[in-house]
């Protein structure tokens, strides 16, 4: 039945095939033999597979689980180094036709407020997002071909790109909305979107029906399948995750990598990012009503062992998650975290008030501001980065992997974090983010490996300084 090359859902995600693997993992927790022989294939760091990583997942022992965190963070850094790239959602509409148990969009909720941007709108909202510094952002939209047809996404992307206020301008726009078909893949890619991510939710396909009891994401095979169209679309770049807390994470977690398995089979490429949110909080959705939440210490051991599995991927961490999780985290495999984000729909330019009726899709957990975010990084060691320069190089699928897969970072990625440093220190930045992020570029800059290349990092540094800006290798 299980066959990762398969373009049936059933095939690629097989309910059998990870049920033995569940199995397998129960019988071999305590084989310490076999636990260290997959300890010792990860630190080759080509990954590993959905039975093996399970194993490891259902060992409880304290030394081996303490290997698998120290051997996370080597490989963290030596695929992404020391940076980590921000971003922001932006809430195009909440209007939803799908039932989802787990949102408070579904249908009949009738005292969510219903919102949807104009194209002034979204100007307002981008030009407060670019004010506080940001370069990429990830728009997100309910599931309704009436109020949110792909072509006011397409629109939106494009009033997105047009928008250049004062030293700002979003150089990459991410897109999550709902599994569509090849030929609207297409025109998202030819709209020029960076990463086109699609959350599963749960893999469990009993589970995912009952909890999509209505409307068009009820139909599990069309939405598991949907990056294999995105791919026949052009869009090459794709970011996988499950919600936690819908289903068994065990379970969970061998379905999110035989997805990551079968798009390397099929296509030659991985996943581009992963994310690993858990449920919370939100209007009319109490996550204590759904009894599979996982505790911080599984949460933390689940992004270790993705990060070991998958290492070239990109690890995302919303403001779903606490200041407190983030950072215990953070050196376990996350590359990217969201930053002074609203989850309501024109949330930016005006924030909604405690005694307004709410338009958010869940309660943030870290409010803070992008400039403290910032300063938080860089104090924790590492460079925040805002860079969008592989995409917009033509630097995506199998050639981003190849350059992550050969850790060539410190020549590409290092230095282009550091340069879009330097804009926002220039641009946005507190006096003391600003005095922290200056000694953190003139640290930084002296581990850049090729001598040609620190040298041209050094100029174009000293060049926004003078006024110019959107360098990029």
């Amino acid at each position: 039945m299980y066959n990762a090359k398969s373009l049936k859902a059933e095939e690629f995600i097989s309910d059998e095939e990870i049920k033995e693997t569940l199995a397998y993992a129960d019988a071999n927790r305590e084989n310490f033999e076999l636990i260290d022989s997959i300890i010792e294939k990860a630190r080759e760091k080509k990954g590993l597979s959905h039975r093996e990583a399970s194993v490891l997942l259902a060992c409880e022992d304290e030394e081996k689980i303490k290997q698998i965190y120290e051997l996370a963070e080597q490989i963290k850094k030596d695929y992404y180094g020391n940076r980590i790239v921000l971003f922001a959602p932006l809430y195009l509409s909440n209007y939803c036709v799908n039932g989802c148990v787990y949102c408070p969009y579904h249908m009949k909720n009738k005292h969510i407020a219903r919102k949807k941007l104009t194209q002034e709108d979204i100007v307002r909202e981008v030009t407060a997002l670019q004010d506080m510094g940001h370069k990429r952002l990830a728009i997100e939209a309910g599931e309704d071909s009436v109020n949110n047809p792909i072509e006011y996404i397409l629109e939106s992307i494009k009033t997105i790109y047009s928008i250049k206020h004062k030293n700002g301008a979003i150089r990459r726009v991410n897109v999550n909305i709902a599994a569509t078909t090849v030929e609207n893949y297409r025109k998202l890619k030819d709209a020029g979107i960076g990463t086109y991510i699609l959350f599963q939710e749960t893999y469990h396909k009993e589970s995912y029906e009952k909890l999509h009891p209505t409307g068009p994401k009820h139909d599990y095979a069309y939405h598991t399948e949907a990056m294999d169209r995105a791919m026949e679309g052009g869009i090459d770049d794709v970011g996988l995750g499950v919600l936690f807390g819908l289903e068994m994470y065990r379970y969970e977690f061998a379905g999110l990598l035989m997805h990551a398995e079968h798009l390397e089979a099929v296509h030659g490429v991985g996943p581009h990012t992963i994310s690993v949110p858990r449920v919370k909080h939100a209007d009319d959705i109490d996550p204590a009503a759904f009894d599979n939440g996982i505790s911080d210490d599984i949460f933390a051991k689940i992004c270790a062992l993705i990060r070991i599995s998958v290492p070239y991927t990109g690890m995302i961490i919303s403001t779903r998650e606490s200041q407190t999780v983030r950072e215990r985290v953070l050196p376990l495999g996350v590359s990217q975290i969201s930053g002074a984000s609203r989850t309501s729909v024109g949330g930016y330019a005006e924030p909604e008030t405690p005694d307004e009726v709410t338009s958010a899709q869940f309660d943030v957990s870290d409010n803070r501001t992008l400039d403290e975010v910032v300063n938080w990084l860089m104090k924790l060691g590492y460079i925040p980065s805002f860079c969008t320069a592989c995409y917009r190089e033509g630097r995506t699928g199998d050639r981003f992997m190849a350059l992550c897969k050969n850790m060539q970072i410190l020549n590409c990625c290092h230095p282009n974090a550091l340069m879009t440093l330097k804009e926002y220190l220039e641009d946005y930045a507190s006096e003391e983010t600003r005095r922290i992020g200056m000694a953190l570029i003139d640290r930084e800059l002296e581990n850049i490996p090729n001598p040609k290349v620190k040298q041209k990092a050094y100029e174009c540094i000293h060049d926004i300084e003078g006024g110019q800006r959107d360098f990029r290798f």
